[in-house]
């Protein structure tokens, strides 16, 4: 990795793109990048998308996402590594894939892109407003999968729950119902009585509750709870998940937000693929023949508080991606 590009990716480590404030990370990209061609769009909600294209015909889309989840964590420079948030979730993504295309324009290519995406970890909400503007027959979404292309990914289901008790005098339950109870009940027959089959590719259905809520008195039984229930679904259970949380339950309001469905991906020629049990940008981007999922750096230290990237990582995604564009030509 030459020194432009490790102080370049120094200097936006050192920004805070937490998710709703990476305008500011856009503004300074659009700056410092440099391409034949600068675009910015607007997303509408105050952040920005931003394409940068070597020809006016791209072949290859390299993407990847300019916000990062919470808190914001400065970087810290090792000799062979960089911690910091977004190191490999995804400022080490872009900065691999930009890194390629200067190499690529220095060997004389064009025919590619870089586009960087806001939002991506609050639903990808730049990639679904930037969805249909561009099309090409790869697009290359930068995710940290250990450089191994995704050949299937989980999809997500999203819920509102509320559950609704009745209040009553602690000291005497049976005269009313709690909304904790009653989470714990729907809580258990998901475990026991849903058995959601193991699939042969994306293997065991998981869950996880998110926002959880009571505010009730420790004297009072609870009447109301609410909390987020978001599940990671494969092809042999995304149609039982949402059939589950159709079913009628007495006191429990049970509202769909909505997710991605289990998909398949483009495995490019000389590489070998592997599932994955994480969501992208890539479901929400319409216009490319083909959708690749590949990237430096582990997902299972992402959104960690010691989310690091090898440098030596960089410079294999670099190679990757020069590689799937040299696959197509």
């Amino acid at each position: 990795m030459s020194k432009e590009i490790l102080d370049l990716f120094e200097e936006v480590l050192r920004v805070d793109s937490t998710s709703g404030r990476e305008r500011a990370m856009a503004e300074l990209l659009l700056e410092r990048l440099e391409a034949p061609s600068k675009e910015s769009f607007e997303v509408g909600d105050g952040t920005l998308n931003l394409l940068f294209k070597w020809g006016d015909k791209p072949k290859v889309v390299l993407c990847s996402h300019m916000d990062t989840v919470p808190p914001y964590i400065p970087p810290k420079f090792a000799r062979d590594s960089v911690a910091g948030r977004g190191a490999c979730d995804a400022k080490g993504q872009w900065i691999s894939m930009y890194a390629a295309c200067k190499e690529l324009e220095r060997r004389g290519q064009d025919g590619f892109a870089l586009l960087l995406v806001s939002g991506e970890e609050v639903g990808s909400v730049g990639a679904k407003a930037f969805s249909g503007k561009l099309k090409a027959p790869l697009l290359v979404i930068g995710e940290p999968t250990d450089n191994i292309p995704v050949s299937a990914a989980k999809g997500t289901k999203s819920y509102d729950l509320r559950f609704v008790g009745e209040p009553f005098h602690s000291g005497y339950p049976e005269n009313g119902r709690s909304a904790v109870e009653m989470f714990m009940d729907f809580m258990i027959g998901l475990e026991i009585e849903a058995d959601f089959p193991v699939d042969k590719v994306l293997g065991e259905t998981t869950w996880n509750v998110g926002k959880l809520h009571s505010d009730n008195p420790k004297n009072i039984l609870c009447p109301e709870l609410t909390c987020q229930l978001y599940f990671r679904t494969t092809f042999a259970s995304d149609a039982l998940v949402q059939k589950w949380m159709e079913r009628r339950r007495p006191g429990v309001e049970v509202k769909a937000l909505g997710g991605d469905a289990p998909c398949e991906y483009y495995v490019p020629e000389g590489f070998k693929g592997k599932p994955v049990a994480f969501g992208s940008d890539a479901p929400h981007l319409a216009g490319f023949e083909r959708k690749t999922i590949c990237g430096p750096g582990s997902i299972f230290v992402a959104h960690r508080d010691d989310e690091f990237i090898k440098f030596d990582d960089i410079e294999k995604a670099i190679d990757n991606y020069i590689k799937m564009y040299e696959s197509i030509r």
